[in-house]
């Protein structure tokens, strides 16, 4: 009858630290598992979340994330930024953290605490920041009308909150989106749903094609005195880009034009190269000789003024340009400015240009030059015959050349001579276009004049404007021939205006002919508004007949060292319009009517070239939805007309624009709809790039950090190019350098709004925050296998980099019974005629059977084995399971794959591919990968074995058959006792045994087996759980089978035991202290029972019916705990599955001490349910649970000195009396293994023991000192008597030693050697007396490890033996 422990129902749960496993002593270690995260457990922190809430997480550089606060419910975190020692988040909440906060928020991660900032903050929701470190200012955009409209600044240092010095930005929705620094982080930019006014219509105003400006003496220096380079500087002020006169002179600056034009004023930028700059100038117009009023806004005063002979130049550096108006456009064909007033040595100038009021185009194609910043000349063509003629202008002595054409009386206009003028027009806008006819009179001509019918196409979308013009006026005539919007509708858009023979021409012609004149158009800006007008006019809901007034939307500059201040919610002064305004005056001009309430710019960015790109929900005729780029003064689409769908956020790497929101694919579909959420635009080369296939939902923001794109959003799978999903439950990382989705090091399941770049907050490690409604969390986040090791306070969790997918094959897969995945290593080697594989399988039906195990869907990690390759001299791990993945070389595989935990990648094994599911693994000395489980191979199915050397399955395996369905292979290992043999275990009915390769154990048993493990000091019996029937008709589910003697029986009395076992644990080889788990025979509970040796015990739990153990593991402790008579001081018992308990909840793992469970790690599916550990696996076999506690080196060598002088004989003589003693007693109890104590260990003493017990053994029995009796062995191992030798290990003679010194004085009788394999990971010379030369990758055998540093090895291919360095194996 089966016993309680009593003890055993208290349950740790909560502990101030965990318990400390001694991981390095196992070697490598991993855990498996369906998992998509895993935490240590702690009850502090929820795993499950409110997702009313949104939580703020934070995430260190190895992507492990922890919870930092939530908010009130429906509560949102929209942005954050650090900024000193504490990080900001803004959103919409009104607590967070249980702190009262509204809007805004701070957090000090060195106090772990959120406060709120300062009083009088924003009125409304938050939804931009920016920290502007050098001024300790934190300024904050969203939809609030207080301190600032949609705009305040906090001042840390004052902890004072205030309007910006712009007072705030209006109109639209009135709400900010992002503040973003441009390239130096010397201005910021604005962008949202708001509407600006500039005055003055500096920015629409076109520079004229780009005058002559003959030599003017500048400075010596070659890169200051080309005057040519400040007309359309391409940099900013310095060497190349300005202009600067002689020391102490004044400049007269001489501009021609060579052609009557109506200009408006000037535009010029002053230099401020130090020791340089123009103060006051004046201008005079060519060829009238007049000094010119000129117009401007004073910017000490905000007002207009006016100036003639002397006027002011600014040298405040923040104001880039100033626009000078004439009173009234002027015709002219040059201008003189003299620079008569300076600072320094002489005057300069960065920036000069002449300004019409819209703009013209010539009918001689070598007159329309290109303007600055414009991208395209205008531009004329012509259909027929057309030639010159020279007509005067109203300026004397100039001459205006005209083109004419002859067309006989009659002809159809049809088929007449056509003239097309292309002006470039900068920006939409109401326009007058005047046409230019020359005076008959002055050509003598008027017979010939006839009328003629013109046709403008304004774009926008609207229909030609057609009307008919006489030429018969007798002197010079500036016709008006049409009046209304003109809308571009792409950076390379032309506005046509073609002239033909009217329909109904007049007059009669000269014999026989009529006329035509092309002279030259001019475009007047009348209004930068769409407004109605004549012709086909729109109307714009945000118009404005304010003439002179330009609007921009959604973006807006401000110079951080800007001393101006004004109200941009009302008129920004032109002298406070920057250059890059213009992208808010140009989007505005390009949408038009179109702008409604749902559209705003939500990111922008600017690229080092000065380039602006702006994102967001916007659409426009000119040819671009949303995403644009403006540059060199106008908007310009990118490749495709940009994205379908709306753009939420930007991040720039190099010249790669990474781009993330809400599409698919490029307007104009190019990309097969690989542009899910996220995408990448090719600066250098204008082309798309796709990041895998995207994500399966839309994306909320991005952030670089570590050469990583980490992305948030409302999706939960990033897609590889072949569409295969990986989890990514609200947070994707992509690594840059491979192009590739990875591992985000943690595991998020939510709706994530917000991600920062990594940086480090009061002194804290580097750490990144994000923030979302978060529905479960875990620390770690891996699909289905984690590294562990040991840490400062606890175990070191490493997820892998990589991602395992679902198996299109297996959705659902059973959980994995076994006891450990590897096992002492013996000499095995694979010729089909020496290696002996034995069966356990179900060979006929039982009454009893497995109980049906939890599912664990896909991806599934269930079979871990770790494999040292020689030739490359790593240590990898080999999985198995439920998966698919993409390998390194990009090839899709499934079931089996080799991670190097040094390079986080991983790869498929050459060959055929494994369809079905792993259960199993197993790797020989001689790289050969045991692979069982449930699945079909071309070689083989459920057992198969692959030549991990020669990279290739093994062909001459005879294949596992089962009584119906495919056979199920659940274990696979080996013993010391057999190293021939590999154990396979499972359900299956037979092998086909047609070449005798196969045996069954023993007299062979029914049933199936779940887990195999070993007992003895060196394995002698085997131990397996399931449900079993022995061949004496017996049902069990824990069985022994003696390899000594070919027999199986019971482990205690069967009906002891509840049900099927499904997990099997023997303690360090002790068969006296076995832990065996499952479930009820009805399958209605979990159980765990262990056996004493005499009896099984129920380990009394309280966990739930949904519970399942998936293995039992002892593990070694770095400290002990409390001495029981179930578990020993210095390990304890890992427990793993899906674990479900009343005291503490979900667990994945706990550990049992003997007396208590202490839950230690919890997993989640990829859903946010409990997920499943299926096993922990480790790379050293055969690790001793012995702590090791050395003395320091010099105390040690002390000692041992002191023991060589005056113990050693002592020992020695102690030694040869107790043999002879011991020889008297023929009748002495021989050694039984099965007999040993439970807390004895089979060590083997230190080196100086080992010599002289080989000494002892030499004098009385007259061996060899360092040969092994192997005929003596075999005996022993065969079951036959053989007298033991007296120094070899038994229950009587063996002491622990628990430090060095402990080893030589405890000691009476050393253990006989034993050994356990190594590999050298590095080359030693070993040319030192005593030392042992190594060569990479050679196998050697450990004879003594108890020194940290030095090892006693042995090469088992020549016999040496010596030192060698601790470190330089594995």
């Amino acid at each position: 009858m089966a016993h309680f422990l009593l003890a055993s129902f208290l349950v740790h749960s909560t502990l101030a630290s965990l318990p400390l496993v001694d991981y390095n002593r196992m070697g490598q270690v991993a855990l498996t598992g369906a998992f998509a995260g895993l935490s240590l457990f702690d009850n502090s922190t929820p795993s499950s979340f409110d997702p009313s809430t949104t939580s703020l997480l934070s995430r260190t550089t190895q992507g492990t994330l922890a919870n930092l606060g939530n908010t009130n419910p429906g509560g949102s975190i929209s942005s954050g930024c650090p900024l000193g020692d504490v990080f900001y988040i803004a959103g919409s909440f009104s607590s967070i953290g249980n702190v009262s906060a509204n809007y805004l928020a701070s957090y000090s991660p060195s106090l772990g605490t959120f406060s709120s900032v300062g009083s009088n903050g924003p009125n409304g929701p938050v939804t931009a920041v920016y920290c502007d470190v050098p001024n300790n200012n934190l300024w904050v955009g969203g939809h609030f009308s207080s301190p600032g409209s949609s705009v305040a600044i906090w001042n840390t240092g004052s902890n004072t909150w205030s309007a910006p010095p712009f007072k705030g930005l209006s109109g639209g929705n009135s709400q900010v989106f992002s503040i973003t620094p441009n390239t130096s982080s010397s201005s910021l930019f604005f962008v949202g749903s708001f509407v600006t006014s500039f005055a003055g219509n500096s920015t629409l105003l076109n520079n004229t094609n780009n005058p002559d400006v003959p030599y003017s003496p500048g400075a010596s220096p070659a890169e200051y005195n080309n005057i040519q380079a400040i007309l359309c500087p391409v940099g900013p002020d310095g060497p190349g880009n300005t202009w600067l006169a002689q020391d102490g002179n004044d400049a007269l600056i001489t501009v021609l034009t060579f052609s009557s034009i109506s200009a408006y004023g000037i535009r010029l930028g002053n230099t401020f190269i130090s020791g340089y700059g123009t103060t006051g100038f004046s201008v005079t117009s060519i060829p009238d000789n007049t000094v010119q009023t000129m117009s401007y806004v004073d910017l000490s005063t905000g007002q207009n003024a006016t100036c003639t002979n002397l006027c002011p130049l600014s040298t405040d550096s923040s104001v880039l340009y100033q626009d000078f108006l004439f009173s009234s456009p002027v015709t002219l064909t040059g201008i003189q400015i003299t620079l008569s007033e300076w600072t320094g040595a002489a005057p300069g100038l960065h920036m000069m240009q002449l300004l019409s009021s819209g703009a013209f185009v010539s009918a001689i194609a070598d007159g329309n030059t290109q303007s600055c910043f414009a991208p395209n000349p205008s531009n004329v063509t012509s259909t027929g015959t057309w030639t010159t003629k020279d007509a005067s202008t109203v300026i004397p002595a100039t001459l205006q050349t005209v083109l004419v054409s002859t067309v006989a009386v009659g002809t159809p206009a049809a088929q007449a001579p056509t003239f097309t003028w292309m002006p470039y027009v900068s920006a939409a806008g109401q326009y007058d276009i005047n046409m230019v006819i020359p005076g008959c009179a002055d050509f003598q001509d008027c017979d010939l004049r006839t009328s003629v019918k013109m046709t403008v196409f304004p774009g926008g979308g609207t229909q030609p404007y057609v009307s008919t013009v006489s030429q018969q006026n007798q002197e010079d005539a500036t016709i008006l021939i049409y009046s209304g919007p003109v809308v571009p509708t792409s950076s390379t858009f032309e506005l046509t205006v073609t002239m033909a023979l009217a329909d109904s021409p007049i007059g009669s012609g000269q014999n026989g002919d009529y006329e035509l004149v092309a002279g030259n158009l001019e475009l007047t800006l009348t209004s930068a508004n769409l407004t109605s007008g004549s012709g086909s006019a729109s109307s714009s809901a945000n118009s404005s007949s304010s003439t002179g007034i330009l609007r921009g939307f959604g973006f807006f500059e401000w110079p951080l060292n800007s001393p101006t201040s004004f109200d941009a919610t009302g008129t920004v002064p032109a002298a406070s319009e920057t250059f890059l305004d213009g992208a808010g005056v140009e989007l505005y001009n390009a949408l038009g009517a179109s702008i409604s309430g749902s559209m705003e710019v939500s990111a922008v960015i600017q690229h080092p070239s000065g380039v602006l790109f702006l994102g967001g929900n916007f659409e426009s005729n000119a040819g671009f939805s949303n995403i644009v780029a403006f540059k060199n003064g106008s908007l310009a689409a990118l490749t495709n007309n940009g994205l379908n769908g709306v753009v939420s956020s930007l991040a720039l790497y190099g010249d790669d624009l990474y781009i993330g929101g809400s599409f698919s694919d490029t307007q104009n579909p190019s990309m097969q709809g690989k542009l899910r959420g996220i995408a990448v635009y090719h600066i250098d080369s204008g082309s798309w790039g796709a990041l895998g296939a995207g994500l399966n939902g839309p994306v909320t923001d991005v952030a670089l950090s570590n050469q990583q794109l980490q992305v948030v959003g409302n999706f939960t799978e990033a897609l590889s190019p072949s569409n295969i999903a990986s989890s990514a439950g609200g947070l994707a990382v992509w690594d840059i350098a491979s192009g590739s989705w990875i591992n985000s090091g943690g595991f998020v399941l939510g709706n994530m709004t917000f991600i920062c770049p990594s940086s480090a907050v009061g002194g804290k490690t580097e750490s990144q925050f994000l923030a979302g409604n978060v529905q479960s969390m875990a620390e770690y986040g891996s699909t289905g296998l984690v590294m562990l090791s040991d840490g400062a306070a606890g175990p070191a969790i490493t997820p892998v980099n990589v991602q395992l997918d679902a198996n299109s094959n297996a959705s659902a897969v059973s959980t994995v019974n076994r006891r450990r995945e590897h096992h002492p290593r013996g000499p095995i080697s694979w010729f089909s005629q020496r290696v002996k594989a034995v069966l356990l399988p179900r060979q006929t039906s039982s009454s009893v059977t497995l109980p049906p195990s939890p599912p664990t869907p896909a991806p599934a990690v269930l079979a871990g084995a770790f494999w040292s390759n020689a030739s490359s001299s790593k240590e990898v791990a080999i999985i198995g399971g439920n998966f698919t993945f993409v390998s390194a070389s990009g090839t899709v595989s499934q079931a089996v794959a080799i991670y190097d935990p040094s390079s986080s990648t991983i790869n498929a094994l050459s060959g055929s591919q494994v369809y079905g599911v792993v259960h199993a693994l197993l790797v020989d000395s001689e790289q050969h990968l045991y692979v069982g489980g449930e699945f079909n191979l071309s070689v083989a199915n459920g057992f198969a074995i692959y030549d991990l050397g020669a990279q290739e399955w093994l062909t001459s395996i005879q294949p596992l058959q089962a009584a119906s369905g495919t056979p199920i292979v659940r274990s696979i290992s080996n013993s010391a006792y057999k190293p021939n043999a590999v154990i396979v275990a499972g359900s299956f009915s037979q092998a086909d045994t047609q070449l005798n390769q196969w045996s069954v154990l023993g007299g062979g048993i029914q049933g199936d087996i779940s887990s195999v493990s070993y007992a003895g000091s060196n394995q002698e019996f085997l131990i397996a759980g399931g449900a079993i029937t022995l061949p004496s008709g017996a049902t069990t589910s824990v069985a022994q089978y003696s390899f000594s003697n070919a027999t199986w029986t019971t482990v205690g009395n069967p009906t002891d035991i509840p049900g099927p076992v499904t997990a099997l644990e023997v303690n360090d080889g002790n068969s006296s202290s076995i832990f065996a788990a499952g479930r009820t025979s009805d399958g209605s509970s979990p159980f765990m029972v262990f056996w004493d040796g005499i009896s099984w015990s129920y380990i009394g739990t309280t966990l739930q019916g949904n519970s399942n153990i998936s293995q039992l593991l002892m593990v070694p402790l770095q400290n002990t705990h409390s001495p029981n008579s179930v578990v020993e001081s210095d390990r304890m018992l890992m427990v793993s599955g899906s674990l479900s308990d009343r005291s503490f909840g979900l667990a994945s793992s706990v550990l049992f001490d003997g007396e208590a469970f202490i839950p230690y790690i919890t997993s989640l599916s990829a859903q946010g349910t409990m997920g499943f550990v299926s096993a922990l696996f480790y790379s050293i076999a055969n690790f001793s649970f012995v702590q090791q506690h050395f003395l320091a080196t010099g105390i040690v060598i002390l000692i041992s000195i002191a023991i060589a002088a005056g113990v050693v004989f002592f020992l020695a003589l102690v030694g040869i009396l107790w043999t002879l003693l011991s020889r008297r007693d023929d009748s002495a109890a021989k050694y039984d293994s099965s007999d040993e104590d439970k807390d004895s260990i089979q060590h083997r003493p230190s080196s100086l023991l080992e010599h002289i017990n080989a000494a002892t053994r030499t004098t009385i029995l007259g061996t060899s000192a360092f040969n092994v009796n192997t005929e003596k062995e075999e005996m022993a191992r065969e079951g036959a008597s053989a007298e033991p030798d007296p120094f070899g290990p038994d229950g009587s003679n063996y002491l622990r030693a628990e430090t060095p010194s402990d080893a030589v004085i405890g000691t009476m009788a050393a253990a006989e050697e034993y050994s356990r394999p190594a590999h050298a990971r590095y080359a030693f010379d070993g040319t030192e007396e005593g030392e042992l030369p190594l060569t990479v990758g050679l196998e050697v055998e450990v004879l003594d490890d108890k020194d940290a540093a030095w090892w006693y090895v042995r090469n088992p291919q020549t016999g040496q033996e010596g030192v060698v360095p601790a470190a330089y194996l594995y």
